[in-house]
């Protein structure tokens, strides 16, 4: 498993931990509805504002991001 993929597992982990469907994330971090899902998937290399973003948005540390 890559690092992205990595990262959009935990993403989801999260998400899903937090009760929020794909689309509140998305909404709650200003990015595009469509842009997460692939995020999750681990199709994307996302920039660090996206992950401030994602972070901010899932009320965790940027580092928790990338705990296994």
């Amino acid at each position: 498993m890559n690092i992205k993929q990595k990262f959009g597992l935990k993403v989801k982990e999260l998400r899903k931990a937090k009760n929020l469907s794909q689309e509140r994330l998305a909404n709650l971090a200003e990015i595009d509805r469509t842009y997460l899902p692939t995020i999750e998937k681990g199709e994307r290399n996302v920039s660090i504002e996206v992950v401030e973003k994602l972070a901010k948005a899932l009320d965790v540390k940027i580092k928790d991001l990338f705990d296994e």
